[in-house]
């Protein structure tokens, strides 16, 4: 584990070329964006604010100096209505900032990543492990530097990747 006193913030706006995300999750509504899922749920539109969070600020600027920011989502269908939520409002917006998406759906296939923890992995050389409750609320990270910890998130990310699809192929066949 790091020392260092940079917050997931500063690394998510200071790294140098990648930043990867690994979602595990099938819910985080209780991590950000509450009011705008709410809206979702109801039927509504897009509020503004979600439009033009902070995150889509983060990921243009990221894109704009030639920094790839991409996730993967491991799910299986039916998705839940945040997964709804997430992919069709989130990355739809993300991804015209810059942000790149896959997917690994795991419906009919066994997880090729089971024991994967959520995380970011920046540079290839720092781990973000998140902490999420029962509810999808996030609890904070625990930074890695440690070769051999980064050997694993980098292990992680490697498999992921090769058994995910990108989102848009996903999404036109599974979107709803």
């Amino acid at each position: 584990m790091t020392t260092s006193s940079r917050t997931l913030g500063d690394w998510l706006s200071e790294f140098e070329w990648e930043a990867f995300r690994l979602e595990t999750l099938d819910d985080y509504s209780r991590s950000g964006g509450v009011a705008a899922y709410q809206a979702f749920l109801a039927g509504e539109e897009q509020p503004e604010d979600f439009k033009n969070s902070g995150w889509v600020g983060t990921v243009g600027n990221a894109a704009r100096a030639g920094k790839r920011m991409y996730r993967v989502h491991i799910l299986s269908r039916p998705l839940t209505d945040y997964l709804r939520f997430e992919l069709g409002w989130g990355y739809v917006r993300n991804m015209a900032a810059g942000e790149e998406f896959f997917i690994l759906d795991t419906t009919y296939r066994i997880n090729p990543v089971p024991k994967a923890p959520d995380f970011w992995l920046f540079d290839d050389a720092t781990a973000a492990e998140m902490s999420y409750d029962a509810n999808g609320r996030y609890l904070g990270s625990e930074f890695h530097t440690d070769n051999n910890r980064i050997a694993e998130f980098k292990a992680y990310r490697d498999l992921a990747m090769a058994n995910a699809v990108p989102f848009a192929d996903w999404w036109a066949e599974h979107g709803d």
